[in-house]
């Protein structure tokens, strides 16, 4: 695959690292925050909903909002991003929500929380 990583800003202008994956297989180890993308026209990228997750393969194989991401939006990827303090999970996924507004994150978060 020519397309191994890709880079997300949160409101914050702080930037994350996130790796693209398109099969449960290409899950890594580990929790963090997650992307379910749909790619256009090869480098024209729209971050459909974000999520956080102690453990990617338990979270998103099977992830409730997948089908509706992949048949209805038109999501033909995952990004993920491993942090390894579960503090972090929270914050960098308020962050990312904030500044990407994607669609499919029906709980918008407030500020000043």
């Amino acid at each position: 695959m020519i397309f191994r990583r890709h880079r997300w800003h949160g409101e914050t202008g702080k930037t994350y690292r996130f790796r693209i994956t398109m099969t449960d297989k290409g899950l890594p180890e580990g929790g963090g925050v997650y992307v379910f993308v749909r790619r256009r026209f090869v480098f024209w990228l729209q971050a459909l909903y974000v999520g956080k997750a102690a453990n990617f393969r338990g979270r998103l194989i099977g992830h409730e909002r997948w089908r509706e991401a992949w048949h209805r939006k038109g999501a033909t990827e995952r990004h993920v991003l491993v942090l390894k303090d579960r503090d972090d999970h929270a914050r960098v996924e308020e962050d990312l929500i904030r500044g990407l507004t994607p669609v499919m994150n029906d709980i918008h978060i407030p500020r000043g929380r």
